[in-house]
């Protein structure tokens, strides 16, 4: 039997008391905290109040084919985008929570023009300067944290999969950079590359 998609709801019904009349709306999610190489990737999103995306759902819950999809659907509909990066040395030199706020910073200011209020994923606010609402779960709730959700997992796997032209042999392309079995075996006989996140490495022996 089929899942019923969900359906999200625009980012205004999350709007707290005090700011029910704002317009511009931004919804933020991130992509790509746990593997073991390359960066970490944010997404700022502005769609229209009145906006739908068929299909649109949290970017784990969908398809690689259709996470492609809706990519040039969500970049066509929204009045105002931008994809960011925290990189694997910036991980190791700040931590990976305090990477992905800084790519969550340098994406929204990478937009047209400032927000007027925050939607982002999660329980942990990334201190914007601007007002912020975080949301659990938010990429299941709410349309442009979807939105943010696909665009930045899609621009975190093209980039792994440039790596892994790049590096053949890791299997950048099919595990993401993730700790798989077969991810631990390419290190092993491999070694690591500038990208690995030494500080998601620290036990692994490779003498």
């Amino acid at each position: 039997m089929t899942k019923t998609p969900p359906i999200l709801a625009p980012s205004s019904a999350f709007l707290p008391p005090d700011y029910a009349n704002v317009t511009r709306i931004c919804g933020i999610d991130e992509a790509g905290r746990g593997p073991l190489v390359g960066p970490v990737c944010a997404a700022a999103v502005v769609l229209p109040e009145d906006c739908v995306i068929p299909g649109l759902n949290d970017s784990k819950k969908l398809s690689e084919n259709k996470r492609e999809a809706l990519y040039d659907v969500i970049v066509s509909a929204a009045t105002d985008w931008s994809v960011a990066f925290a990189s694997a040395r910036e991980i190791d030199e700040i931590n990976v929570l305090q990477a992905t706020f800084l790519a969550m910073c340098r994406a929204v200011t990478g937009l047209k023009s400032v927000p007027e209020f925050c939607l982002v994923d999660g329980n942990r606010d990334p201190v914007l300067g601007i007002p912020t609402q975080c949301i659990i779960k938010g990429d299941g709730k709410c349309l442009s944290i979807a939105a943010a959700s696909v665009l930045a997992k899609v621009s975190r796997d093209r980039q792994l999969r440039a790596l892994d032209a790049q590096h053949p042999g890791y299997g950048f392309a099919r595990h993401k950079g993730y700790g798989t079995a077969a991810h631990y075996a390419a290190i092993a006989q491999l070694g690591l590359i500038d990208e690995h996140r030494r500080s998601f490495l620290k036990k692994l022996d490779l003498r």
